[in-house]
C-alpha cells in the first residue's frame, strides 16, 4: 500500500461538534478526509452522468425503436425468460 501525500490545511468547524468529537475520541482529520473523498467521488459521478446524458438518451431511443438485442435470452426480472 502506498502512503498518501498529505497537506496541512485549516478548517472552520462548529465548536460544539468539534468538542463533542474530541470527547468521543473521533479523529476529525480522518472524518474530514473520508467525507471529502466521498464528496469528490459523488461530484465526479454526477459530472459523468451529465457529460454522458446524450449517449444515455441515444441508447434509450435505440432500445425503444429496436428492442433490447438480448431480450430473447435475458434472465433478469422483466426479461422474457424470467421465472421467479
Amino acid at each position: 500500500m502506498v502512503a498518501a501525500t498529505k497537506r496541512k490545511t485549516s478548517l472552520t468547524l462548529d465548536i460544539e461538534a468539534l468538542e463533542a468529537a474530541k470527547e468521543l475520541g473521533i479523529n476529525v482529520s480522518a472524518v474530514a478526509e473520508t467525507a471529502l473523498i466521498n464528496a469528490v467521488i459523488e461530484a465526479r459521478r454526477k459530472n459523468w452522468l451529465v457529460e454522458n446524458a446524450d449517449a444515455f438518451e441515444a441508447q434509450s431511443d435505440w432500445h425503444e425503436r429496436h428492442g433490447h438485442p438480448l431480450a430473447d435470452i435475458m434472465t433478469s426480472p422483466g426479461g422474457s425468460s424470467w421465472t421467479p
